[in-house]
């Protein structure tokens, strides 16, 4: 397994990350508690986050050891090893191990590159058939936030209403638009994606796409429902299924 890198992704995610991390400090109480991370990549935005957040702590879990030798390499050249622990694993086994989630905030940037199968440039970045598998498991994994990257490729509508579904709402979100990479130009990811579109699963333009970084919450405290907002943010309405 190799890293991936995307500048522009990363820099979106870690600074939305943090945004969301602090506006909603007092609700979700991660000074106390801390957060837990599914897919550490090489820990570069998340390590910025946590430098900026004095009181902060993470523990992440990725499946790629190269990546969890990369991100403990970077960690470490941050001084904040103290506060950001990377373990090598599946990140669902440890917490049912634990025996169910011991932090009330997760985040993650999961892979979500949509394709028929895993057969692709980077295997590590399929999200499955329609993008979406890790952020739905990630859903339904039992904490009470979530804050997550959604592509408006990988079929936002049925995320945001499984979502609902258990109890979430989309507190805030910050949305970017991105050029499609390496990985989604792929003619096989590229042929699955405009499929995906044409269904009304998703949406891109000929040369990029929207991701969301989103605070998904079932904690009351927190207050907001920006569900349509975030699926208008996506070019996407909910009258589209």
């Amino acid at each position: 397994m190799g890293c991936f890198s995307s500048a522009d992704e990363s820099a979106h995610y870690g600074f939305s990350v943090c945004m969301l991390l602090e506006q909603y400090r007092a609700q979700l109480g991660w000074e106390k508690d801390g957060v837990v991370e599914l897919g550490t990549g090489d820990a570069t935005a998340i390590s910025d986050v946590v430098a900026a957040l004095p009181d902060l702590r993470v523990r992440s879990y990725d499946i790629s050891a190269t990546s969890v030798e990369a991100a403990q390499a970077n960690i470490a050249a941050r001084g904040i090893a103290d506060r950001y622990v990377v373990e090598f694993g599946d990140f669902f086994d440890a917490a049912d191990a634990a025996g169910g989630p011991p932090f009330a905030t997760v985040i993650s940037n999961p892979p979500y590159i949509p394709a028929p199968d895993r057969d692709i440039l980077m295997p590590e970045l399929w999200g499955g058939i329609t993008g979406n598998d890790l952020v739905l498991q990630l859903l339904k994994s039992g904490y009470d936030n979530v804050i997550t990257a959604v592509a408006s490729y990988s079929d936002p509508e049925t995320t945001v209403r499984t979502a609902e579904d258990l109890g979430y709402r989309v507190a805030n979100f910050l949305a970017m638009g991105l050029d499609f990479g390496r990985y989604s130009s792929e003619p096989k990811v590229a042929n699955h994606i405009r499929t995906l579109c044409a269904e009304g699963r998703g949406w891109a333009a000929e040369d990029g796409y929207m991701v969301a970084v989103v605070l998904f919450t079932r904690n009351p405290d927190v207050p907001g429902d920006r569900a349509d907002q975030l699926l208008r943010a996506l070019q996407l309405s909910s009258r589209q299924l």
